[in-house]
C-alpha cells in the first residue's frame, strides 16, 4: 500500500479524487492501492527545555545558555485531536510499501513532514509530489513526475537549522532578559527575526520623535500657466552619491544652478532681481520612451499591495492567498519570485482563457502569439516555484476580500501580455538673468498595458511622480514673455512610521530604502525572515504589545521601545545582522554552505550574548505595559470631544515594592500627574502599573519614571 500524506485535510480529499482512492476511513482515505492521510499543519514541535534536562525547567540565569547536545521532537501539545490524527497516521506509514511526501511545496512544507515520518518511525521508501497548484492537471502531472526525498534533503536541513536556530536564540535571550530586566516575572519576548523587526520600528519612531527640521526655500516661477522650478546646485555629498552610484567612477557631472536659498532675504532679492526681465525659453527636449507593465506578484509584492489598496494585514493577505491556492484558482503562494519559469509558456494561453470574467481584457490577446518577454519569463530567477498567477480554473464562490485579491492576481498577469505604454517626456529649460528655471511633463501615447488597470493606474506609480503627468503646453526655443516669481517656505520632513506596506519592504531589504527592482532583488538574499514568515512575525508584535496600529501607521509601545534601548547587543537587534544568517540558511538550502556549521555559529553567539549580560551591572528595568492597560488609555484618547479631556488614569493597582517604587512618596508621586511632560513638553504626566509616563508615548515620547 502507497501511503501519501497532505497538510491539509481539504488537499488530501483533491489529492485522494485524483487517484481513485474514495473510501473514507477515520483519519484517511483509501482505494485504488492509496491510503491518502492529511496533517493540521504542524504536527510536531522541537522539546522543550525541561523535556532535555528537568533542571531548565525553573527559569535562572545560572542555567544559561541552554543548548542540548542533540535535539528532539515531540507532539504538540496535547491536543486529542492531534494525538488521535498522529496515531492513525503512525499505523499507516509503519505498514507502508511507500510514502509520497504531498506536503506544501516549500522549506515549511518539508520540516512539517518529515518531523512527522521521524516520529511516526517510517522506515519504507519516500517520494516527494512537488507541485505549484492544486488543479486536477497539476496534480497528475505531479504525481506522474515524482521525485525522490533525497533530492530534498538540502531543503530540509535549512527549514531544521532554522527551527534549531529559534529555539537557541528565543529561548535562551528571552530567558536571560526577562530574569535579568524584567519585573513582575512579565516575559520579555525576544526572536531571532522578531526583535530586529521591532527595531526597524523603533529607531525609525525615535528618528522622527528627534527629528530637527530645517526651513529652506524654493524660487519658482510662472510662465505661460507652467510652474519651472530654479536649478539649485548640488552639494559635495551629492556629488560623491552619484559617483559612488556610478561604481567610484569619477567623471565630470554638470553642476548647473544657483547655490541652495539660505534665507528669506536672499529669496527675496532674488525675486526682486527678475520679475520685472523677460524670462527666455533655453531649450526644448522631447524624448519618447516606454514603460513596462507591473511585475507579477510574489507574496511580499501582493501583501504590499494589499495593505496600500484595502488596507489588508500581512497576516490577512496571507489567509487570502493560501484560500484561493486551495481553491485552486492561484498558484503557491509562499513565494519570493516575481518571474516564470519557460515551461510556463505554453500553459499561458489557456490560462488566459479562463480568466471568463475578463473576456473584454483578453480579447485582444487572442489568436496571436504571445510575448515571451525576460522580465517575465527567466529560468535563472526562478528556483522552487514561479511568481504567483491565476491557475486558468474559473474563479467562483470566492468572498468580496477573496475576489479583491484574485483581482490585483488576475490583472497583473493579464498585463504583461500587454503592449508598453508609450510615453513622451518633455523637459523645458528657461532663463532669467543667468537662472536656470526647468519643468518636466510626461505625456501617454499609447497607453498599451496600462488599460487593463483602468482607473487604478494613478495607483500603480509612486506620488512623486505625479507632477510630471502633467502634459505641457508646446514651447518654442527662443520665445520669452512676462512671468511671475514666487518664493516658497519649506520645512524638512521627518521619515513616515512604517506601515505594513513599508515594513514589508524594509525585511525584505535588511532595512535599507531601495525603490528600484532589480536592487532590491539582489537585497533579498540579505532580507530577514521568510516571505511566509513574515506576516507572523508582525502579528507576534501585536500579541506581546510591543508594537499596535494607529490608522495604517505602525506604532512601537513604550514596552517595545524600552525593550530595544535595553539591548546593547547588536547581533539580537540588527536587521543586517539577521539578513546575514538569513542569507546562510538560504545557502544551506543550495548546499553550498554546511547545516553544522551554522548551528555552531549560533551557539557561540547565544554563548556571547549571555556573558555579555550577565556582565551588565548597572539596574536596568524595563516598563511592562499590560495590552489590557494599553488599550484602555488608547480608548480614553478616542473619547468623545464634547467630554472633557483629562489625562487617561488607568485603574491604580498596588504596585510589587521595588528599589526604584520606594523612592517616591505616594504625595510626591500623584502631584505628577497632569502635569507637562518634562521631555517632549507637548503630553501630560499619566500613571500605569509600574510607572509614570507621557500622554503623547504613542507619538515616540520616551519619559518614564519608576512608581
Amino acid at each position: 500500500m502507497i501511503v501519501c500524506i497532505a497538510e491539509k485535510p481539504s488537499v488530501a480529499r483533491d489529492i485522494a479524487e485524483v487517484l481513485g482512492a474514495h473510501t473514507r476511513k477515520e483519519g484517511y482515505i483509501e482505494g485504488n492501492g492509496y491510503q491518502v492521510t492529511w496533517t493540521f499543519g504542524h504536527l510536531c514541535t522541537l522539546k522543550e527545555p525541561h523535556e532535555y534536562t528537568p533542571n531548565w525547567k525553573s527559569w535562572s540565569l545560572g542555567s544559561l545558555p541552554m543548548i542540548p547536545p542533540r535535539f528532539g521532537i515531540k507532539l504538540i501539545g496535547h491536543d486529542p485531536g492531534i494525538e488521535k490524527q498522529f496515531h492513525i497516521i503512525e499505523q499507516l506509514m509503519q505498514n507502508a510499501d511507500e510514502i509520497i511526501n504531498c506536503g506544501d511545496a516549500g522549506q515549511e512544507g518539508e520540516l512539517i513532514q518529515r518531523w512527522v515520518m521521524q516520529k511516526a518511525g517510517a522506515r519504507c521508501p519516500v517520494k516527494r509530489l512537488w507541485i505549484s497548484s492544486l488543479t486536477e492537471e497539476a496534480i497528475r502531472d505531479g504525481f506522474a513526475k515524482l521525485k525522490d526525498q533525497a533530492d530534498f534533503q538540502s531543503l530540509y536541513e535549512a527549514g531544521l537549522s532554522r527551527a534549531i536556530g529559534d529555539w537557541l536564540l528565543g529561548m535562551n535571550a528571552t530567558r536571560l532578559y526577562t530574569i535579568k530586566y524584567g519585573q513582575n516575572k512579565q516575559v520579555l519576548s525576544i526572536g531571532r527575526v522578531q526583535t530586529p523587526t521591532l527595531a526597524l520600528i523603533v529607531n525609525r519612531q525615535l528618528e522622527i520623535a528627534n527629528f530637527q527640521p530645517k526651513q529652506y526655500w524654493e524660487l519658482k516661477t510662472n510662465y505661460r500657466d507652467t510652474t519651472f522650478s530654479a536649478l539649485i546646485r548640488k552639494s559635495d555629498e551629492e556629488i560623491a552619491a552619484e559617483e559612488e552610484k556610478n561604481g567610484g567612477k569619477k567623471k565630470i557631472i554638470e553642476n548647473p544652478g544657483i547655490d541652495p536659498i539660505a534665507n528669506r532675504e536672499e529669496g527675496e532679492a532674488l525675486v526682486e532681481r527678475i520679475k520685472d526681465l523677460p524670462f527666455v525659453v533655453t531649450s526644448v527636449s522631447k524624448k519618447d520612451g516606454r514603460e513596462f507593465a507591473p511585475r507579477l506578484f510574489d507574496l511580499t509584492s501582493l501583501q504590499v499591495e494589499c495593505n496600500k489598496k484595502f488596507a489588508y494585514s500581512a497576516d490577512e493577505t496571507l489567509k487570502l492567498i493560501q484560500s484561493l491556492y486551495e481553491k485552486k484558482v492561484a498558484t503557491y503562494p509562499r513565494v519570493d519570485t516575481t518571474f516564470l519559469s519557460d515551461d510556463i509558456y505554453p500553459k499561458c494561453p489557456g490560462i488566459l482563457k479562463g480568466l471568463r470574467d475578463y473576456e473584454v481584457l483578453t480579447a485582444p490577446l487572442n489568436g496571436s502569439t504571445l510575448p515571451k518577454s525576460k522580465k517575465v519569463f527567466d529560468n535563472s530567477k526562478v528556483t522552487d516555484h514561479h511568481a504567483i498567477i491565476p491557475t486558468g480554473v474559473y474563479a467562483q464562490n470566492l468572498t468580496d476580500m477573496e475576489r479583491r485579491v484574485y483581482d490585483l492576481i488576475a490583472r497583473r498577469f493579464i498585463a504583461v501580455f500587454y503592449p508598453d505604454c508609450k510615453i513622451s517626456t518633455t523637459t523645458v529649460m528657461g532663463e532669467v538673468d543667468k537662472i536656470e528655471f526647468k519643468v518636466s511633463g510626461k505625456q501617454i501615447l499609447e497607453p498599451g498595458w496600462r488599460v487593463v488597470f483602468a482607473k487604478d493606474v494613478k495607483e500603480t506609480t509612486e506620488e512623486k511622480e505625479e507632477e510630471d503627468e502633467n502634459v505641457l503646453p508646446v514651447f518654442v526655443k527662443g520665445e520669452s514673455g512676462p512671468h511671475v516669481p514666487d518664493l516658497n517656505e519649506k520645512w524638512t520632513q521627518p521619515p513616515r512610521p512604517y506601515t505594513e506596506a513599508t515594513l514589508l519592504r524594509a525585511m525584505e531589504t535588511a532595512g535599507k530604502l531601495v525603490d528600484n527592482d532589480e536592487l532590491r532583488d539582489a537585497l533579498k538574499e540579505n532580507g530577514i525572515g521568510r516571505p511566509s514568515t513574515r506576516a507572523a512575525i508582525i502579528e507576534t508584535l501585536f500579541k506581546r504589545n510591543y508594537i499596535r496600529k494607529e490608522r495604517k501607521n505602525l506604532i512601537a509601545t513604550p514596552t517595545g521601545v524600552e525593550l530595544v534601548q535595553l539591548i546593547h547587543e547588536e547581533l539580537l537587534k540588527s536587521a543586517e545582522l539577521t539578513g546575514i544568517w538569513e542569507k546562510k540558511l538560504r545557502e544551506i538550502e543550495r548546499k553550498t554552505y554546511d547545516a553544522r556549521q551554522f548551528l555552531e555559529e549560533l551557539k557561540q553567539m547565544v554563548s556571547e550574548i549571555v556573558m555579555s549580560v550577565l556582565s551588565d551591572n548597572t539596574n536596568r528595568r524595563i516598563t511592562i505595559q499590560d495590552a489590557v492597560v494599553a488599550q484602555a488609555e488608547e480608548k480614553a484618547k478616542k473619547e468623545p470631544k464634547k467630554r472633557e479631556r483629562k489625562p487617561s488614569v488607568p485603574k491604580e493597582k498596588k504596585p510589587k515594592a521595588t528599589p526604584a517604587a520606594t523612592s517616591l512618596t505616594t504625595a510626591n508621586a500623584d502631584s505628577l500627574v497632569g502635569q507637562p511632560c518634562p521631555l517632549c513638553g507637548k503630553g501630560t504626566i499619566i500613571k500605569g502599573k509600574t510607572a509614570y509616563g507621557c500622554s503623547e508615548w504613542k507619538n515616540g515620547c520616551t519619559y518614564r519614571k519608576a512608581l
